[in-house]
């Protein structure tokens, strides 16, 4: 028979009884919105639509056309699982699960459906969201209205269930020379939400916070802003008086620093990172299996924590659960494996010893890619070739209950072990 050590039966029982904590419910107390350190925050498309909703967008993102979803149009490779939802919040497809039962969706423009999922976020200890808002998006009036009303519902949720917020502006489709765009449609979300005001608006280092995501990243398939650009729009943010200055967080390439592989290769990109308060490498599909992302966080992270460290920019590593764009590009089903949560759990143990103190998780509603986090169901629609990734049987809220525990590892309150330290358990287990 094992004996366990002293030390080593303290650290259980303190595992025990931290996880039974974070299981044990809803919490109460408000998520502090002073800094991003010590807070794992997820990202939120929020560019889900129906027929119906009010919106006027069609089937947006569940489709590759706009049509109510069918198995020859259908563009996701996850799907929700709605059993918590009212009949005013679902809406019709063509397609229909293995029982016989119709297939249905949601949309973020419904309110009380991204105000669920801000609950669902409170009761699993997830701090928040970046709220992506796309610069392609903002010249198309029905598009632009939509943005507006995502984001208000989400300040609702936010303020509903105690979470922070931050906006991401994606610059990926903004044009060469077009930096103001992206100026001009701030000035006038400052004008008239005030957001920066909110007392559930993320602040960081005294100041608000604000994501931009794209800078330097090589791709020649699609129109980026050049340097250039980002030199113009980091510069009005950071000295804009009517803001009073904000914290950014830049979303750059993950071989930033070495100006390779999937970076543009110009120094100027480290001037602009300069200008920086928080870094985020992007690393969705870098790396395939647990055994990867451990070698990236030693060989890639920890370096670029070292290099920021010496000009004293926080740096934000980014951990996804797996990847499936089958229904979108064609390509294999369940591309990148979840391995029941171990995937996704490696690069948080991963994360925090290369010495990160904060999180992103990319994405909490994204089944376009299949990287969701949010509920989803084992049981998705099938037949006329209709095909979809699972949970693998898991609960639905098994990557909800993950991410809250990733908080609690990159705070220091639990170990960051090697495997997944919650029960993978059944979605019939209560």
């Amino acid at each position: 028979m094992t004996t366990l050590s002293l030390p080593r039966l303290l650290a259980a029982s303190t595992l025990l009884a931290v996880l039974f904590t974070s299981c044990a419910g809803p919490g109460t107390k408000p998520v502090n919105s002073s800094s991003l350190t010590g807070k794992v925050m997820v990202g939120y498309q929020g560019w889900f639509n129906a027929e119906g909703d009010g919106s006027g967008r069609g089937y947006n993102h569940w489709t590759r056309d706009g049509k109510q979803p069918a198995p020859d149009n259908v563009r996701v490779d996850l799907w929700p699982d709605l059993s918590e939802f009212p009949a005013s919040e679902r809406f019709p497809t063509k397609l229909r699960h293995a029982d016989g039962t119709p297939a249905e969706v949601f949309s973020s423009y419904r309110r009380p459906t991204v105000v669920r999922h801000f609950a669902w976020m409170e009761e699993h200890g997830i701090d928040g969201v970046f709220l992506q808002r796309f610069v392609s998006s903002l010249a198309r009036g029905t598009s632009l209205a939509a943005n507006n009303a995502v984001l208000e519902n989400v300040r609702a949720g936010a303020r509903a269930h105690g979470r922070v917020y931050a906006l991401m502006y994606d610059l990926s489709g903004l044009r060469p020379g077009h930096a103001d765009v992206l100026i001009d449609d701030w000035k006038k979300l400052l004008r008239d939400t005030r957001l920066t005001s909110d007392p559930n608006y993320l602040h960081h280092r005294g100041k608000p916070l604000l994501a931009l995501w794209g800078c330097g990243f090589l791709d020649h398939d699609k129109p980026r802003p050049t340097l250039e650009d980002w030199r113009k729009i980091l510069t009005f943010l950071k000295e804009d008086k009517t803001s009073g200055g904000l914290a950014i967080m830049l979303g750059v390439p993950s071989q930033w620093r070495t100006l390779t592989r999937d970076s543009v290769p110009d120094p100027m990109l480290h001037e602009l990172i300069a200008l920086a308060d928080v870094v985020s490498p992007w690393t969705p599909g870098r790396y395939r299996t647990p055994e990867a992302a451990t070698t990236h966080a030693a060989t890639v992270w920890q370096p670029d924590i070292a290099w920021l460290r010496e000009r004293q920019i926080d740096f934000l590593p980014v951990a996804f659960p797996g990847f499936s764009w089958h229904n979108m590009k064609d390509a294999p089903l369940d591309d990148i494996p979840r391995l029941q949560g171990r995937f996704f759990w490696s690069q948080i143990a991963a994360a925090k010893d290369a010495g990160a103190s904060m999180l992103y998780v990319a994405m909490f509603d994204e089944v376009d890619e299949g990287t969701a986090i949010f509920k989803v169901t084992n049981t998705p629609p099938v037949g006329n070739g209709a095909k979809f990734v699972t949970y693998e049987g898991l609960r639905s809220d098994h990557y909800l209950r993950l991410t809250g525990l990733a908080g609690k590892v990159i705070r220091g309150e639990l170990p960051p072990t090697a495997e997944p330290p919650l029960p993978v358990t059944t979605a019939t287990t209560p």
